[in-house]
């Protein structure tokens, strides 16, 4: 019973690292990166789509994305839905692909970058304790309940405590990469 709840806490803690990579992915680094584009949705008639369901996107240098529709009638709408976005690029198009220039990032936009990243690491933390306090409130009602002795509960808070460390320093790593890769020139 114990390791079932320390199992579930460990596969929630996972969830959150997930959730921080996806979203540490639509960061913008000053390089192009097809993963800028997948919360981008596009109104493919009537129904709103990924472009990386409508389309190839490709990256032939280092600070540039192309993308090139399946249906080229789909242009205008992906334009739209990329100007609308928060990506701040503008999209050219010359009938076939559309072209996505990244220009290079400032050291101010740098820092701020990192500013947020940082604000995400946080917030990330802030869930991993949170699914921490739950596995030991639900430890507790379960000391309280009979079902565990007060050693096992001991031993329980003790082990969701070194999977939180364990977690966190992963946080830590994460954030420290991406860190690393904004402030690259």
């Amino acid at each position: 019973m114990i390791n079932d709840n320390l199992k579930a806490a460990s596969e929630r803690m996972d969830k959150s690292i997930k959730v921080l990579r996806d979203d540490l992915a639509s960061v913008r680094a000053g390089r192009a990166n097809p993963k800028l584009l997948e919360r981008i949705l596009v109104d493919y008639y009537g129904a709103m789509t990924p472009i990386n369901q409508l389309a190839n996107i490709s990256v032939p240098e280092p600070r540039l994305l192309v993308i090139s529709p399946w249906d080229t009638k789909m242009i205008p709408e992906i334009e739209k839905a990329i100007q609308k976005s928060d990506l701040g690029i503008n999209p050219t198009n010359d009938g076939k692909v559309i072209r996505l220039a990244f220009p290079e990032l400032t050291e101010e936009r740098r820092k701020e970058l990192v500013k947020m990243i940082k604000k995400m690491g946080e917030e990330s933390k802030i869930a991993i304790r949170s699914i921490r306090r739950d596995a030991n409130d639900e430890f507790k009602k379960m000391e309280k309940n009979s079902e565990i002795t007060e050693d096992e509960l001991k031993t329980a808070e003790k082990k969701v405590q070194e999977i939180t460390d364990e977690y966190t320093a992963k946080i830590d790593q994460i954030i420290q990469e991406k860190e690393n890769e904004i402030m690259e020139l």
